[in-house]
């Protein structure tokens, strides 16, 4: 191909080939996205002065972009494009427009302070490359088709929103949806994006939903359940897949997480792998895959067991004997979700081939700390149900260890990271490490929070925006101590929750709080590994990622958490659920907040009661009682005396 190039170019001429390389540049002209006669990818070819001829420019750097097809049937050289360390890319801005309306790609070049060096041009060209003008995150998305598989979960709509709203060039977004409770995936599209989440997009830009293209198919089926026609769409017009599917309950059994959290993965890269125009495959995962390790580099760790034998183990055994082996096979390992995740990584490792891949790794995924709106969250998962709970006051105890680090990462923090990841390795593949790619979406590292805060800060904001029709006060205990935990449960949880059952019952109504309780402390129970453990997780991947970014897209794609203000965080995070999740409208908090006054005021006077009831029927009737109750009130009333009259003194 070079050689045909110089060929071409006249004998003597000042030009000489520096560099060839099918290097991912931005097309001037956003709407130049016509691909090359017969489907190929242009070429990059760009000419610099030979430098026995460097007088021709002394004022910089002389470039002259030549975009050629890959079969070479055609090449256009284009107008020379001079750039200086003074002469910026908008004052070249008729020159470039004029350039790429005949489709060519635009290089901005380093002033002649670099190029004084006696670096040969090659090397500093490639630095040019390097450290000038980056494509843009929205630059990169622009003209791009997008597959989204688990766009209707929680990340999945954040996703697929952010990708429309900020990267409002992005041709089409295909998402892979299967048909649900009677609904045609169509139908589920068209109800989630009437959900609150979308309304600033739905102001911004009204026309989005074009964008949108459902695809039916099913992650559990062979070749995805996508019929032939769906498949060849794909194949064709792809650039960009992001694979969010998983099963998030942690304690599915293992048949099930292996079928959702692992085949689906591998039938996915297969997919991907038939893709003509795929620039890159993203793999969301969880931190948590390898919390057998204390320390959690960003590299893929090899799996407990080989994961080909296991898929082919677990096609022949019930599930009763799969049952019986889980506990063995997940080792130290908590559940089956990490368990699967991680053997899902290696096989995103093993089986991608030549894909470009990269891998990112979110903690606990909360509501949204700024975009599209701060707190957005829509579901019960993880912890939002349980903040729900302890503002209800149906939560009293838990166990957690209050100086354990509590990973919550903003959900528009992982999203960005995402989008980010992806920009990075399509745009700049040939400049990045070969090896793939893994970003630990994690702050403990960076802006460490700790369970003890969590509580405070759920609790106070809580106490001061109170939920609608709460059962009592919010007030939790977290404690680390097994038997303690067990005690507070029994008294806080069981037994006022009998009660209130047998008053239901009484009252000809349906009995309903046991089942509440038995179902929070299901979820207390999965949490617990995560609320007393702590871990150290490296992340000089999205470090670097964060500093290859533009001022601008530092800006709209923000993941930098040391920004993150906790307290603020926590507040709206909390008025998140009561707003997005309970539906419960702001108006309505003069209310809550008398209802809460009530109830306080009830548990005073069931206080007064209970002490008066006790002091009837035991100290009254005692002498000795009597005599042991006089001691301590009298030591009381000496301890008050003496502190009061020390405090006189002090002043």
């Amino acid at each position: 191909m070079i050689n045909l190039l110089r060929n071409q170019i006249q004998v003597g001429s000042p030009w000489q080939c520096c560099l060839a390389t099918s290097v991912n540049l931005h097309n001037a002209n956003a709407n130049a996205n016509a691909e090359a006669p017969g489907g190929a990818p242009r070429i990059l070819v760009v000419l610099v002065l030979k430098q026995s001829c460097a007088g021709f420019c002394r004022t910089g750097v002389c470039v002259r972009v030549c975009s050629i097809y890959q079969h070479l049937s055609e090449v256009r050289l284009h107008p020379l494009i001079t750039t200086t360390s003074t002469t910026r890319l908008s004052s070249q801005e008729p020159r470039l427009r004029a350039a790429s309306a005949s489709g060519a790609f635009v290089i901005h070049t380093p002033g002649p302070s670099r190029f004084a060096s006696p670096k040969s041009p090659r090397s500093v060209l490639r630095e040019g490359l390097d450290t000038l003008r980056m494509v843009t995150i929205p630059e990169y998305y622009t003209g791009k088709n997008v597959l989204i598989t688990g766009a209707t979960g929680f990340m999945g709509k954040v996703l697929l929103e952010k990708l429309l709203r900020s990267c409002p060039g992005t041709r089409q977004a295909y998402v892979l949806v299967r048909p649900k409770a009677g609904q045609s995936p169509s139908a589920r599209i068209a109800d989630m994006i009437n959900c609150r989440l979308f309304d600033r997009l739905r102001e911004e830009q009204p026309g989005f939903a074009e964008k949108i293209v459902p695809v039916n198919s099913d992650l559990t089926q062979p070749e995805l359940d996508l019929s032939k026609e769906d498949q060849d769409t794909l194949k064709e017009r792809i650039n960009v897949v992001f694979h969010c599917a998983a099963t998030i309950r942690f304690n599915e059994p293992l048949k099930d997480a292996m079928q959702l959290n692992v085949l689906a993965t591998q039938k996915m890269l297969n997919l991907a792998h038939g893709m003509k125009h795929l620039e890159v495959f993203i793999h969301i995962s969880t931190a948590y895959a390898n919390c057998d390790r204390e320390l959690i580099e960003e590299v893929v760790y090899p799996p407990p067991v080989d994961y080909k034998k296991l898929i082919d183990t677990l096609e022949w055994m019930d599930d009763k004997l799969v049952s019986l082996m889980t506990p063995k096979l997940l080792g130290e390992r908590p559940n089956t979700y990490t368990y699967t995740k991680a053997l899902a990584e290696y096989l995103v490792q093993e089986e991608c081939g030549n894909l470009n891949v990269a891998i990112v790794r979110p903690s606990i995924v909360g509501a949204s700390w700024k975009e599209p709106f701060p707190g957005w969250i829509d579901n019960f998962n993880g912890p939002s149900g349980i903040f729900i709970a302890a503002g209800k006051g149906i939560l009293r105890t838990m166990r957690a260890s209050n100086s354990a680090v509590a990973d919550l990462v903003p959900v528009d923090v992982v999203i960005n990271t995402i989008l980010a990841a992806a920009w990075h390795s399509g745009s700049q593949k040939h400049t990045r490490p070969k090896s793939l790619l893994v970003y630990n979406c994690t702050t403990g590292a960076i802006n460490p929070f700790h369970w003890g805060e969590v509580e405070y800060h759920v609790i106070s904001t809580f106490k001061r925006n109170p939920l609608e029709q709460a059962i009592r006060r919010p007030n939790v205990n977290l404690t680390s101590n097994h038997l303690i935990n067990q005690y507070w449960i029994a008294v806080s949880h069981k037994a006022p929750a009998f009660l209130y059952d047998l008053f239901l019952r009484i009252t000809g109504r349906e009995p309903r709080m046991m089942k509440t309780i038995t179902r929070l402390h299901k979820a207390m129970m999965v949490l617990e590994y995560f609320t007393s453990h702590s871990w150290e997780w490296n992340t000089d991947n999205v470090t670097m990622l964060m500093n290859q970014l533009g001022a601008e897209d530092k800006k709209v794609f923000n993941f930098d958490v040391r920004q993150l203000h906790w307290a603020e965080y926590m507040e709206n995070y909390c008025m998140g659920t009561k707003q997005y999740v309970l539906n419960e409208e702001l108006s309505g908090l003069p209310a809550a907040r008398k209802h809460l006054n009530k109830l306080r005021n009830i548990r005073y006077v069931f206080n007064t009661v209970l002490v008066v009831l006790i002091w009837r029927v035991f100290i009254a009737r005692s002498q000795m009682a009597r005599n042991i109750w006089y001691f301590v009130v009298n030591l009381c009333f000496k301890f008050l005396s003496y502190f009061r009259a020390s405090s006189t003194m002090r002043y």
